[in-house]
């Protein structure tokens, strides 16, 4: 069972989800908030399996919500759902702790496998937020408007670590590129023909070697440094 607890301040909205999330097997509601500040209020639903949470929100900020849950649990799965796609929104959601990117005209189906995707462990994004998560990170030296924008987000990690990026392994490399993509753990694990349970053991390395604690900040700091 995946528990689930929704930050969403449009009313119709956060019914809508709830009810999709409960009428699914599988799958419970077990809160629904209407701003971060109602959700801090019962420290006990951070205890969830995915915390799917809008940016656009009164009063704090998705992204803070995102960066205040994450101290609270460093293990919680933040998915954010939204209608931004802009690159700067993007990125200050991933640097803040969320595992995942997905917009609100995400089919139902793929929502559910997406929340699905992130209680496991992976980082489920549409392909439009992935090849755009790619595209900036590849472009951050260039000296572009887009490079620009991208001083603020790279000053978000942790300087690199020599050390660690030289005993990058050829598979934690695949990992690292495939993540990269947006894949998930399960389709890492078909792709490169290793158990899903294998590829968690790699990102663990990886995360370790890197010295960054999500998804998000393995990519952005492997593509900066030109591992992938």
């Amino acid at each position: 069972m995946v528990d689930v607890v929704l930050v969403e301040d449009n009313a119709t909205i956060r019914q809508g989800l709830a009810a999709l999330v409960d009428g699914t097997p599988g799958f419970r509601c077990s809160g629904a908030f209407g701003d971060c500040e109602s959700l801090f209020a019962h420290p006990e639903a951070l205890g969830c399996d995915v915390l799917l949470l809008d940016l656009g929100l009164p009063g704090m900020s998705g992204v803070e919500g995102i960066r205040r849950a994450r101290a609270l649990r460093p293990d919680l799965n933040v998915l954010v759902l939204t209608i931004y796609e802009q690159n700067e929104l993007v990125f200050e959601a991933l640097c803040a702790g969320a595992c995942g990117y997905l917009v609100k005209k995400t089919p139902p189906a793929r929502l559910l496998e997406a929340i699905s995707e992130a209680a496991a462990g992976g980082s489920p994004m549409t392909s439009h937020v992935a090849r755009m998560v790619v595209e900036v990170l590849q472009r951050g030296g260039t000296g572009t408007e887009r490079s620009q924008r991208m001083v603020p987000v790279e000053a978000a990690f942790s300087p690199p670590t020599a050390d660690g990026e030289a005993l990058l392994t050829a598979r934690e490399r695949e990992i690292l590129h495939g993540l990269a993509g947006g894949a998930s753990y399960q389709g890492l694990g078909v792709a490169l023909h290793i158990a899903p349970d294998t590829v968690r053991f790699h990102i663990r390395n990886i995360y370790r070697k890197l010295h960054v604690h999500t998804q998000g900040e393995a990519v952005a700091k492997a593509l900066r440094r030109g591992l992938i």
